[in-house]
């Protein structure tokens, strides 16, 4: 994770600069009049910007996934800064040959040619020599990157052709995107859709054991190749909208953010797609309301955005809920040691039978764990509010009848598991409260009954004593 955060942060950086040179400008609220035309879409070139965004933003959350999973990330990266050559050869050649050099199509061949080379570079170096991938992705993206700054620089100096405008494709310039390009988008990304559909059983193998899926005779050579040749397609044809540079970021920060909120990868496919699409939807409106902020730019930080809401608040990995479950788990095992102490200090005065009356003092159960006097004060109160304590006249506290009954569950899944790792875990007696200490407070029921069945398929003579009825027995004849 600390990659896809380096990448997210990396864009970020690169896109605040075209935020602050706009804010020198006057940015004025949008009127109500314009809100309203914006969000009912009436403008027509609104209407071809944000769809062209929100298409190109789901695509990226697909592959993203898959990329993100492979844990080639950077890779996006090499391949958007390699395709910087690719478009100043093609306006080269095809001005050099008399043609339109700044023909849309043959541009974004150029980019999908010399995109596809440097793919293809970083794996051959990664497969042939020692390098590690991010040596091979250095080398790649800036041996080619500084080849593109060359090849522009040429195309400047042409006589043949007008180089104005090619900047425009490392920075990117959304607002320009006329319905051709919408529809080239859309209807790549229906394509990319379709073939993760397709191959979503092969990506999956592939994405998180490609030796098992070799061994499993998939075509793993084959299938990487699609799997980034789909990326570098979404590349190609991001770079209209949000350039080269700030097209990591669609490919990186969707994905990275849907897993936060599910371990399932059908939903995080799904949610990626979901957090592209709105990042570019929402990006593009704001832009469009305030025309003097980058489209692009908006873009990316709409789903830096939503990356920093799932980062805090995602269902499965999220910051606060992983806290508050935490928080809940460690009460609960604070409630089950409380209880368990109960019983075994009456346990010890042979009154285990008749719980609910055995009378505890504070200072006995200070002793029985490691808890400081304000920690145990604080867990009594809870035990007391959830009614399975009260307190005698004396100052003694007592179980009270469903303190007893959680009491004797809790001792005897401790004590279940207990036995289970003498008997078929060969973990010594002396040693086995630790043990079972550790796991019994994640038992589920099935796990229980489970334990249960074979226990009882277990000869009760060959079952040795628990150490704690040992202990107790010691007691006694003291």
């Amino acid at each position: 994770m600390n990659v896809h955060l380096r990448i997210i942060a990396a864009a970020l950086i690169l896109a605040i600069p075209g935020i602050a040179s706009a804010a020198g400008h006057h940015l004025a609220l949008p009127s109500a009049s314009d809100l309203w035309r914006v969000l009912s879409l009436q403008d027509y070139n609104t209407r071809v910007v944000i769809l062209g965004t929100t298409m190109l933003g789901g695509a990226a959350g697909l592959i993203g996934t898959f990329l993100l999973l492979r844990k080639r990330s950077l890779l996006s990266d090499s391949i958007a800064h390699a395709t910087l050559p690719g478009i100043a050869a093609a306006f080269i050649v095809v001005s050099l040959f008399g043609g339109d050099g700044k023909n849309l199509v043959g541009l974004l061949l150029g980019a999908a040619a010399f995109g596809t080379l440097g793919m293809g570079s970083v794996l051959l170096i990664s497969k042939y020599s020692r390098l590690k991938d991010d040596a091979a992705l250095g080398i790649v993206l800036s041996v080619f990157f500084g080849l593109g700054v060359s090849l522009l620089q040429l195309a400047t100096r042409l006589e043949t052709g007008n180089s104005a405008g090619l900047n425009s494709f490392i920075y990117g310039k959304t607002a320009s995107m006329l319905f051709r390009d919408a529809m080239l988008i859309g209807v790549s990304a229906a394509g990319v859709a379709v073939i993760c559909a397709l191959l979503y059983k092969e990506f999956t193998v592939l994405a998180f054991d490609q030796d098992f899926a070799a061994a499993q005779g998939y075509p793993t050579g084959i299938l990487d190749f699609c799997m980034m040749a789909l990326v570098v397609l979404v590349t190609v044809i991001g770079l209209q909208a949000v350039g080269l540079i700030l097209i990591v970021a669609m490919l990186v920060t969707p994905p990275a953010a849907a897993r936060f909120w599910s371990f399932d990868l059908r939903r995080v496919l799904v949610t990626s797609g979901i957090i592209g699409a709105a990042s570019g939807l929402f990006g593009s409106a704001i832009s469009a309301l305030m025309p003097n902020l980058p489209a692009g730019a908006i873009i990316v930080l709409v789903g830096a955005f939503l990356f920093l809401l799932s980062f805090l608040f995602g269902s499965a990995r999220g910051v606060i809920p992983q806290r508050l479950k935490n928080r809940q788990t460690s009460l609960k095992v604070e409630m089950q040691h409380l209880m368990r102490a109960f019983y075994e200090l009456a346990e010890e005065d042979g009154a285990a039978e008749e719980l609910e009356k055995h009378p505890v003092k504070f200072e006995q159960l200070l002793r029985e764990r490691a808890w400081n006097s304000t920690q145990l004060k604080r867990i009594l109160r809870r035990a007391r509010r959830g009614e399975f304590l009260r307190v005698g006249a004396d100052g003694d506290y007592s179980l009270t009848r469903a303190g007893g009954r959680q009491a004797r569950k809790f001792i005897r899944n401790h004590r279940l598991w207990e036995m289970y790792l003498i008997t078929h875990a060969d973990i010594a007696p002396s040693h086995v409260d630790r043990d079972a200490d550790q796991i019994e407070h994640v038992l589920d029921d099935a796990m229980i009954e489970r334990l249960e069945n074979l226990m009882n398929q277990t000869d009760r003579r060959l079952l040795p004593e628990s150490p704690h009825v040992i202990s107790s027995q010691k007691g006694e004849a003291s």
